[in-house]
């Protein structure tokens, strides 16, 4: 039987039905070989098949200021349909079909939700792990190559990283929203970038799920944005940058599925 060390615990589950909105947090979810049940089902395109994101706040910005959660539990199977609250409190369901026009509407160029990618899907993005300067609109497309995905299906990150983050630039607020993860690991002691040994590693969460560790996520512009109630805070990337190559937290594919919760163990294994 393979050696286990013990990581930290299971402290939050975030889950983003809609690309680029805003989430829910959750007290357990189903983790599927596609990542968490649900996450990213949803997105929405322009007539040039690219995908909204929060990473261009001149064309996606209330996207960013929308949130999406599901009124009933995802199951692995079919996408089903999640309600958005847009910016001015508005609600509706990614499955009315009036969505796509009020959508549309809502960010002055034609837009469409899907469930589906269309061939030569692309996300549009500055340069990733930095901060471009004032009134810069110079951009990348990136293709998108795991559904609706930036690029693993399954993002984590540790209270660890947090918390030098914070140690780094006391000033800031390195709040876990601004990086999007669905698992935040609180760990056991462990201090510093502890995700950086992750790569490559099996990591077990709770009894059943089994997760293989890719890669570090480095970081885009997206973290420094304004959201809630975190301020717009350019320090949030560059400090990442200057002390960890623009990494925070890891990306991971999913070997075993199961249900996960809040509490559960998060063990190396071997």
């Amino acid at each position: 039987m393979p050696r286990m060390t013990r990581s930290g615990t299971v402290s939050a589950l975030w889950r983003f039905p809609v690309k680029g909105m805003m989430g829910e947090q959750l007290n357990r979810a189903l983790i599927t070989p596609g990542g968490l049940a649900g996450d990213r089902d949803w997105a929405l395109i322009d007539g040039d098949n690219r995908i909204g994101t929060g990473k261009i706040p001149k064309k996606w910005g209330p996207l960013f200021g929308s949130r999406a959660r599901y009124l009933e539990e995802p199951h692995g199977g079919a996408p089903i349909a999640a309600e958005m609250t847009l910016p001015d409190g508005e609600r509706l369901m990614t499955s009315d079909a009036e969505a796509d026009a009020r959508l549309s509407a809502l960010l002055g160029f034609e837009a469409r939700l899907i469930t589906e990618a269309p061939a030569a899907l692309t996300l549009e993005s500055p340069a990733l792990g930095k901060v471009p300067d004032a009134g810069a609109d110079d951009t990348i497309d990136f293709p998108v190559i795991n559904r609706f995905f930036d690029l693993g299906s399954l993002h984590l990150l540790t209270t660890a990283t947090l918390a030098k983050l914070r140690e780094l630039s006391p000033g800031t607020t390195f709040d876990a929203r601004r990086f999007r993860p669905n698992v935040i690991v609180e760990t056991d002691g462990a201090s510093g970038f502890v995700e950086n040994d992750w790569p490559g590693r099996i990591i077990a969460i709770g009894d059943e799920v089994r997760i293989k560790v890719m890669m570090p996520t480095i970081r885009c512009v997206v973290t420094t944005r304004a959201q809630d109630d975190l301020p717009e805070d350019p320090a949030v990337l560059t400090t990442a940058a200057e002390h960890n190559s623009a990494n925070v937290g890891v990306y991971a594919a999913v070997e075993q599925g199961g249900t996960v919760r809040r509490g559960d163990a998060v063990e190396i294994v071997g």
